[in-house]
C-alpha cells in the first residue's frame, strides 16, 4: 500500500515542519496515489490557514514510521505506552491504545495524543490489513488518548465515545491544544486538530466487527465524567481507558466517590485480560484494580481527615500530599500528580 504524505509547515513559522499522512490517498499502487495526490492535499488544507503544504509524494507503507503493536489476544493488539506524565515524555505517547480486527472491519480504542501518533497507529494497522477501519472507541476525553483521532476519522471511522465526552472535549480542546504545543517540538503537533465523536453511548451499547462483537459501557463520574469501556466479546478482553491506572499515578478529574463505586463493583465480570490506560496488562483483575483502589482509599481518608479539622484548602492540600507519601514509590509522576489529587479529593469532599 502507498500513503500520501504531504510536507506540512507553519504559516507562521515556515522552517516548522512535519510529514502528515491523509488516508484518503491510500493507494494499492504509487501510480494511483500519484494520480490524485494534489487534489486531496489541496482539500485538506483548504480551513487551514494556520498551515502550508508542498512536496506530496506517495510513500510505500514500509518506508513510513509505525507505532510498535503487541498482540495481546487472537486479533487484538496494543500499542502500550510509557506509563509517566506527559511532561516526562518526549513525545507525550504515555497511553495505551488498542486495535481489535473482527471478519470485516477493525475497531481502535483510543488514538493517542496528536496526529503524529494517530498516524503511525494507522501505518501499523495498514501493515497488518487492509480491512476497513469502522470504529474509533475514545474512552475519554484526555488529550493523551483523543489528539489522533482525526487520522482515523478520516481513515473512515465513525468515533464512539460517552454521550458527555463531545461537551467535555469541546471546553477543554483549546487547552488541550496549547498544553501539547508548549510540552513538545513542532514536528510532534503539526496538523493535530480535534475530532468530536458522532456516536455518543448513554448506558450500554454494542458494535459489531463482522462477526465480533464489542460490547461499550458508559459509566457515571470516575476518573472523569465522560469515561467509557470496551469488551472484546470473543477473548474477555476488557479496555478500561483510564478507569484504571498501573504503574502512573491516577489522576482525578471526576469523581473520587464515583471511582471508588466503579472499584469496588464488579466492572471486570466476564473479563480475562484487562488493558488498563496505563501500564501493563493483567489477566487478574485483582492485580489491576487494588493498588489503585487502595491509593484512592487512602487519598479520601487524608482529604475528610483534614475537612474535619478545618484546615482551608490552600493548607490542607500539601498535608494531604505528605500524608500519602508512603505511596510514592509504588507510583509513576507521584510528586506532580498528588497534588493535583488531593485538591480535587478536598474540593469534591469539603460538601459531602
Amino acid at each position: 500500500m502507498f500513503h500520501l504524505i504531504v510536507n506540512v509547515c507553519l504559516a507562521a513559522a515556515p522552517s516548522d515542519c512535519a510529514p502528515v499522512l491523509l488516508p484518503a490517498g491510500d493507494a494499492a499502487t504509487r501510480h494511483q496515489c500519484m494520480s490524485r495526490m494534489q487534489r486531496i492535499a489541496d482539500d485538506w488544507l483548504d480551513g487551514r490557514p494556520q498551515l502550508r503544504g508542498d512536496s506530496p509524494d506517495c510513500v510505500d507503507n514500509a518506508d513510513l514510521p509505525a507505532a510498535p503493536l503487541t498482540e495481546l489476544r487472537p486479533g487484538i493488539h496494543a500499542f502500550l505506552g510509557d506509563p509517566v506524565q506527559m511532561e516526562q515524555s518526549p513525545d507525550g505517547r504515555i497511553a495505551n491504545l488498542g486495535v481489535i480486527e473482527g471478519r470485516d472491519s477493525l475497531a481502535v480504542i483510543d488514538a493517542g495524543v496528536s496526529r503524529a501518533q494517530g498516524q503511525a497507529m494507522y501505518v501499523a494497522i495498514r501493515r497488518m490489513t487492509d480491512k476497513p477501519i469502522s470504529h474509533l472507541v475514545l474512552t475519554h476525553m484526555h488529550p493523551d488518548h483523543v489528539l489522533g483521532a482525526e487520522v482515523m476519522a478520516e481513515a473512515g471511522a465513525t468515533i464512539v465515545a460517552h454521550h458527555a465526552m463531545s461537551n467535555g472535549l469541546q471546553y477543554r480542546a483549546g487547552t488541550y491544544l496549547e498544553n501539547l504545543q508548549r510540552l513538545f517540538p513542532p514536528s510532534e503537533w503539526i496538523g493535530t486538530g480535534v475530532a468530536l465523536p458522532r456516536m455518543g453511548v448513554t448506558d450500554r451499547d454494542g458494535i459489531d466487527l463482522g462477526g465480533r462483537p464489542i460490547r461499550l459501557q458508559a459509566w457515571p463520574s470516575a476518573h472523569t465524567d465522560n469515561d467509557l469501556t470496551a469488551l472484546d466479546v470473543t477473548t474477555g478482553t476488557f479496555f478500561t481507558g483510564d478507569l484504571v491506572f498501573r504503574g502512573l499515578t491516577p489522576v482525578v478529574d471526576g469523581s473520587l466517590s464515583g471511582w471508588l463505586s466503579w472499584l469496588q463493583g464488579d466492572p471486570a465480570d466476564g473479563a480475562r485480560l484487562i488493558v488498563p490506560g496505563h501500564g501493563e496488562p493483567t489477566a487478574d483483575w485483582a492485580l489491576a484494580h487494588q493498588p489503585q483502589e487502595d491509593f484512592l482509599k487512602a487519598l479520601a481518608e487524608a482529604a475528610r481527615s483534614r475537612i474535619a479539622q478545618g484546615i482551608p484548602m490552600s493548607k490542607a492540600v500539601p498535608m494531604i500530599a505528605n500524608d500519602l507519601k508512603s505511596f510514592a514509590t509504588s507510583w509513576n509522576s507521584f510528586d506532580m500528580t498528588v497534588a493535583r489529587d488531593a485538591t480535587a479529593a478536598y474540593k469534591e469532599l469539603e460538601w459531602e
